[in-house]
C-alpha cells in the first residue's frame, strides 16, 4: 500500500463522523509521537529534556499546587499513554463499549462523556492524594477513567445486554461491570492508588450520568451544544442542494428524493441520539425500507 492510499484511507476513516474513530486516532497518534521521541532520545540525548518536558506537561499532577500550575493536564492526561499494553487495552475497551454506547445513545454523547468521565476521574485522584495522602505529587496519564465512564454507562443503561468474551462466552454487561470494579478494588493492595481512584471517579460519573439521563437530564448537553457536528452540517447542506432534473422525471425523482431525504434524516437521528430516539412509526418505516 503506497503512502497516498494510506493517507486517503485515514482521511476516509476520520470523515465517517464516528467519534470513536477520532478518539482512537488521537490516542494512538500521541502514543506513537511520544514513543518515537523517547526512542530518538536514546541516540540523541540532547532531545531527552524536551521529551521529559512534553511528557511532564501532558500528565495530570496529583499535587494540587502542581496541578493548578498545569491545569490543562486535567484534559491532556486522558489522551496520553507511555506503555503499549496500557494504550492497547484502553483503546480496545473504548472501541468495544464505545460502539455499544454509540449504537443506543448516539454519537454526539461519546466525546462529552469521554471528557467528563476523564475529568471526574482526575478530580477523584486529586481529592485522594491531597486529602488522604498528604499531597504527594505523581504524574498520572491514561484514558482508563474515560473508558470506565463509558463502560459503566453502558452497563447501567443496558444491564442485560450480552457480549461475548474469549474463553468465557457470553456475559451480561452488569456482571462484567461488577467484576471490573471488584478487580480494581482488589488491586489497591498493589499500591496504584491514583489509577484506581481515577477509575472509580470515571465509573461513578458514568453511573450518575445514565441515572440523570433516564430522568430526562443530560449532563453532557452543554458540551453537545459546544461541539458542533461538522458531518451533520455537511449532510444537511447536501440535502438542501437540489440539482435540476428533466420535467419527465420530476415526479419519480421527487418520490425517490423524499424517501432518501427521510432515510438520511432518520440515519442522522440514530447517529446523533441512538436507536432509542426513534418513534415506533420511524422504526416501522425503517424496517419496511430494509425489506424493499
Amino acid at each position: 500500500m503506497n503512502g497516498t492510499s494510506f493517507s486517503s484511507d485515514i482521511r476516509y476513516w476520520l470523515k465517517q463522523g464516528n467519534t470513536i474513530n477520532h478518539l482512537l486516532f488521537w490516542n494512538v497518534v500521541v502514543f506513537l509521537v511520544l514513543g518515537i521521541m523517547r526512542l530518538t532520545g536514546k541516540f540523541a540525548t540532547s532531545l531527552t529534556p524536551i521529551t521529559d518536558f512534553i511528557e511532564n506537561n501532558l500528565a495530570l499532577h496529583t499535587n494540587i499546587m502542581a496541578a493548578l500550575q498545569k491545569p490543562w493536564g486535567l484534559l491532556t492526561y486522558m489522551f496520553t499513554h507511555f506503555d503499549i499494553l496500557h494504550v492497547f487495552f484502553n483503546m480496545l475497551n473504548l472501541y468495544w463499549f464505545g460502539s455499544i454506547f454509540r449504537s443506543f445513545l448516539g454519537n454526539q454523547r461519546i466525546l462529552p462523556l469521554y471528557l467528563l468521565g476523564g475529568i471526574a476521574g482526575g478530580i477523584a485522584c486529586l481529592l485522594l492524594y491531597n486529602l488522604a495522602l498528604g499531597g504527594y505529587n505523581a504524574p498520572m496519564i491514561g484514558a482508563s477513567a474515560s473508558v470506565m465512564a463509558i463502560l459503566i454507562a453502558c452497563a447501567t443503561k443496558l444491564p442485560n445486554y450480552e457480549i461475548g468474551l474469549l474463553f468465557i462466552g457470553s456475559i451480561r454487561l452488569k456482571w462484567l461491570a461488577i467484576v471490573v470494579i471488584i478487580l480494581d478494588l482488589v488491586s489497591l493492595t498493589q499500591g496504584n492508588w491514583g489509577g484506581i481512584s481515577a477509575h472509580m471517579g470515571g465509573a461513578l460519573f458514568g453511573f450518575v450520568y445514565i441515572k440523570f439521563l433516564n430522568n430526562g437530564t443530560d449532563l453532557c448537553q452543554p458540551l453537545i451544544w459546544l461541539f458542533s457536528n461538522r458531518s451533520r452540517r455537511a449532510s444537511a447542506a447536501r440535502r438542501r442542494f437540489k440539482p435540476k432534473k428533466s420535467p419527465l422525471k420530476v415526479v419519480k425523482a421527487g418520490q425517490e428524493e423524499n424517501k432518501q431525504l427521510r432515510l438520511d434524516q432518520l440515519l442522522d437521528k440514530i447517529n446523533d441520539n441512538g436507536m432509542e430516539s426513534l418513534s415506533p412509526e420511524e422504526k416501522a418505516w425503517l424496517k419496511k425500507m430494509s425489506q424493499e
